[in-house]
C-alpha cells in the first residue's frame, strides 16, 4: 500500500479574485491524483512565502507549490535549496518565468497541478548573487542626475559605513537578475496595471524608460580578465526566455552548471528597435549592442549606483553584485519523459498543419 502523500500550496492571495474556489480546485486535484491532507499556506505583505515554506518543511510535506508571482517562486523555492523536497510550479502570475523555461503549463491550474502531482524529480541550478550598496552621498549624486527618468531611489538602502557588515547583501534567484533598464521598468509598473493587462504593462513601462541614462560597468567571468563597456542593462541569468518568445539568453540551459549574462547596449530608438530585433531573432550578428558570456561567477562593477531586480523583484540601488551558480540545488518536479516527448510532437504537427 502506498504511504499517504501531502502536498503544501503557498498562495499569494493577491493573485485571486476569489482565492476559496482556486482553494478547491486545488483540493480537488489532490483528491483526484491520490494526495489527502493539502495543506494550504497565504502569504502576506509582512511574509512573502519564507515562514509559509518553513512551516510546510516542519510539516514534513512531499511537495511544495507556490501559487502567486515570480516573486513567490522565487521566495519559496529559496527556501526549498537544499532540503529534496520537490518544487511544483502553478501559474498565478504575470510572467511565470520559471515554468515557462522549463516548458511546464502557463495557462492551466488543471495542467499545472497534474505535472506537479504526477510528475517527475529533477534537480536544476540557483543562482547565489551578493551586492554591495551605494553611499547616502552617492545616491544624492544620481538623484540630482536629470537624465535619469526612474526616481526610484530609496535612501534606506544606503550604507554609509564600508565597515558595516550590512554594506554586503546576499540574495538567491532562479530566473535572472538585470541592472539598469529592466529593473527600472520593474519598479515602475504598478500592481493595478499589471493585474489587468498583464505583461503588455511592461511593454508600456518599457516604452516610457528607453531613452534612460546609461551607465559603465566593468564585467569579469570566472576571474578573467574585466571588459570594460558602457551600457544601458545587465542581465545575469539561469534561464533566459521571456514572455513572448524572446530569448535574452539564448544559451541559458536550467541545470548546465553555469550563468549566462547579456549586456545591452543600444542608443536611441533606432538601436532599440535593432536590439529586440536581434533578441527576437535569435541572431548573433557581432555587434556590441548585445553581448553574450558565460561561466560559473559573473562580477559587475557599475560606476553608479543602479536599480536592481530578482526575478522581477526590485531590490533598491547596487553598485556591484557577484553571481555564483549553485549547481543542481533546486528540485523542480517536471513532467514525465514520455509524456513531454509526446506534447512537443502533438505541437511540431500541429506547427506543421498550420
Amino acid at each position: 500500500m502506498d504511504s499517504v502523500r501531502r502536498a503544501a500550496v503557498i498562495v499569494n492571495p493577491t493573485k485571486f479574485e476569489d482565492v476559496a474556489a482556486v482553494r478547491r480546485q486545488v483540493e480537488a486535484a489532490c483528491e483526484t491524483h491520490g494526495w489527502s491532507d493539502l495543506l494550504w499556506l497565504e502569504t502576506t505583505a509582512e511574509d512573502p512565502g519564507v515562514g509559509q515554506t518553513r512551516e510546510a518543511i516542519a510539516a514534513g510535506v512531499d511537495l511544495v507549490c507556490p501559487l502567486g508571482g515570480d516573486g513567490t517562486v522565487r521566495t519559496v523555492g529559496a527556501e526549498l535549496v537544499g532540503t529534496g523536497i520537490p518544487l511544483g510550479l502553478l501559474p498565478g502570475g504575470t510572467g511565470n518565468l520559471l515554468a515557462r523555461n522549463l516548458d511546464l503549463p502557463i495557462d492551466s491550474l488543471d495542467k499545472a497541478l497534474e505535472v506537479a502531482l504526477t510528475g517527475t524529480d529533477t534537480a536544476i541550478d540557483t543562482c547565489l548573487l551578493e551586492l554591495i550598496r551605494p553611499t547616502s552621498a552617492q545616491l544624492a549624486d544620481r538623484l540630482a542626475d536629470e537624465d535619469d527618468p526612474s526616481r526610484n531611489i530609496d535612501f534606506d538602502d544606503a550604507v554609509d559605513d564600508r565597515d558595516d557588515e550590512d554594506v554586503r547583501e546576499e540574495h538567491r534567484f532562479l530566473v535572472m537578475a538585470g541592472l539598469g533598464f529592466d529593473a527600472e521598468v520593474m519598479a515602475s509598473v504598478p500592481e493595478k496595471l499589471k493585474a489587468r493587462v498583464g505583461w503588455l504593462a511592461y511593454l508600456v513601462a518599457g516604452l516610457r524608460h528607453l531613452k534612460g541614462p546609461q551607465f559603465t560597468v566593468d564585467l569579469r567571468i570566472d576571474g578573467a580578465e574585466s571588459v570594460h563597456r558602457r551600457v544601458r542593462s545587465v542581465m545575469v541569468g539561469n534561464v533566459g526566455e521571456l514572455q513572448g518568445g524572446m530569448a535574452l539568453l539564448p544559451d541559458a540551459v536550467a541545470d548546465d552548471g553555469s550563468i549566462d549574462t547579456v549586456l545591452l547596449s543600444p542608443e536611441g530608438v533606432i538601436g532599440w528597435a535593432a536590439t529586440i530585433a536581434q533578441l527576437t531573432s535569435r541572431k548573433r550578428i557581432g555587434h556590441r549592442r548585445v553581448e553574450h558570456f558565460q561561466g560559473a561567477e559573473v562580477r559587475v562593477l557599475s560606476d553608479k549606483p543602479v536599480e536592481l531586480e530578482i526575478d522581477g523583484d526590485t531590490i533598491g540601488s547596487a553598485l556591484a553584485i557577484r553571481v555564483q551558480v549553485d549547481p543542481g540545488s533546486l528540485v523542480v518536479r517536471l513532467p514525465d519523459a514520455s509524456e513531454s516527448e509526446l506534447r512537443r510532437d502533438i505541437d511540431a504537427l500541429s506547427s506543421r498543419s498550420s
